[in-house]
């Protein structure tokens, strides 16, 4: 049925006249068919005896990590059911381009997923193509390889090779990566990325710890692996947070366009130094971190207010629509969610 759609949604894309967003549609619905052609059943791929021991035992895990996230109220769906291996360092590329002094992002819109502020290539070549097009237009552009993402539900997404990592940490990460995607196939609201990404993060993160000290123990190596990587991403969290309160503040000054380059240039350089990263960091991509790690604090209140139950927490998050919202892309996630939280977990409406 999967193929069925696709083929039906490429046979239109193809009558469209060209255009940018018609170009990204055709790619990534190209790419999509190629996933959804190069699939193998993931029993008979961990069965076969040419797949790695370490890979056969960690796609044996995906059907405990999938019910684990049932349990907690995640949609059951027919996706991870097959293996794609990729050959390739990522699944896709994301492009991201922000305001060279401000975080406000470029966007686009589509159907189903409304607007976004972000779009994923197959290919890294297509997304520096479109990258420097946006650097053309004086966009700051980052360029990040991604391991999976999620058709939100309305294709099987596979399990890809791009989503087993090397080292202890895998099992926690290729279980956070299926109930991170997961989560977006059981909630999604169009137009509102930084919620859908923020609370897609918030139950993937915990959902994945709580699975690690399940299935394996807390004090197992690969749980606290894991816990090790969680860590370091706090840390790096927490400068990446001060990074972009400093450059708010400068840019909201009153000094001169070159000085605020100037500065700009020095905070997120010295922000790849304690932060370790190699690439290229501007607006853009403290911008996408932003996508990612909003509203944690009023999450957890009404996790606690649903008194724990995930069940329960995704059903009253089900209350949000598009008309709840003020704007697309709402930074402002307090004002949608305090309500939710105050009225102390209302059963969805």
């Amino acid at each position: 049925m999967s193929i069925v759609r696709l083929a039906v949604t490429l046979i239109a894309l193809l009558s469209l006249p060209a255009c940018t967003t018609t170009r990204y549609l055709l790619q990534a619905g190209c790419g999509q068919l190629e996933l959804s052609l190069g699939g193998r059943d993931i029993a008979a791929v961990a069965r076969d005896p040419r797949t790695s021991p370490r890979t056969s035992a960690l796609l044996a895990r995906i059907g405990q990590i999938k019910r684990f996230g049932e349990k907690n109220g995640l949609t059951a769906t027919k996706s991870y059911s097959e293996y794609v291996d990729l050959e390739r360092d990522a699944a896709v590329w994301v492009v991201t381009a922000a305001e060279p002094l401000g975080f406000r992002t470029r966007t686009w819109s589509f159907p189903i997923a409304g607007e976004v502020p972000y779009l994923g290539w197959f290919r890294r070549e297509d997304a520096d193509d479109y990258a420097s097009d946006l650097r053309d237009d004086g966009w700051d552009v980052d360029v990040r390889g991604a391991g999976a993402y999620s058709t939100l539900g309305w294709f099987d997404d596979p399990v890809l090779s791009t989503m087993i990592p090397e080292g202890d940490q895998a099992v926690g990460e290729l279980a956070n990566v299926v109930l991170h995607e997961s989560v977006h196939a059981s909630f999604y609201v169009a137009s509102q990325s930084i919620l859908n990404e923020s609370v897609a993060n918030f139950m993937g993160d915990r959902l994945t710890e709580a699975y690690l000290d399940e299935a394996l123990g807390h004090d197992a190596s690969e749980t606290q692996a894991y816990l090790e990587g969680v860590r370091e991403g706090e840390r790096r969290s927490a400068l990446f947070r001060d990074a972009r309160r400093r450059l708010e503040s400068l840019y909201a000054s009153n000094r001169s366009r070159g000085d605020k380059l100037a500065d700009k240039r020095s905070i997120l350089a010295a922000l790849r130094t304690e932060t370790g990263i190699v690439r290229q960091i501007n607006n853009a991509t403290l911008a996408q971190y932003e996508i990612y790690n909003t509203g944690s604090a009023k999450l957890e209140a009404l996790l606690a207010a649903c008194g724990g139950s995930w069940r329960r927490f995704l059903g009253t998050l089900h209350r949000l629509t598009p008309a709840t919202f003020a704007a697309a892309q709402e930074r402002n996630l307090d004002a949608v969610i305090l309500p939710l939280v105050r009225a102390r977990c209302p059963a969805p409406g």
